[in-house]
């Protein structure tokens, strides 16, 4: 199990500057709201992946199925862009999706 606690960490590690890389530069590019927006769903997509993963380790140990609590995370995301004007849905849901770039960067550095 530790070798799938440091993919984990890894993925977990990327998505966190994968991050970091894109909020400065969307406030550069498109101005602070976008940025706030593109934060809070990358925020919600480090959330999501984390439960997914956590789901995935107890996965042998004592259930057989995956849980699905981690699908709440875009669903609380797109309301909460519908309920606060503040923030805007598309860099909200392209904040959630840096997790996948990240994924991607890890696939290939393990090959």
């Amino acid at each position: 199990m530790g070798d799938f606690q440091r993919l984990q960490q890894r993925m977990l590690l990327a998505t966190i500057a994968v991050a970091a890389l894109s909020v400065p530069f969307a406030a550069y590019a498109f101005g602070w709201p976008v940025a706030l927006s593109l934060l809070i769903g990358a925020f919600a997509g480090l959330l999501y992946l984390w439960l997914l993963s956590r789901s995935v380790a107890r996965l042998g140990e004592a259930s057989r199925s995956l849980s699905k609590v981690q699908l709440l995370v875009p669903v609380v995301l797109v309301l909460a862009c519908a309920r606060l004007p503040q923030l805007q849905l598309f860099p909200a849901l392209v904040g959630f999706l840096l997790y996948k770039p990240a994924l991607l960067v890890q696939a290939a550095l393990d090959h």
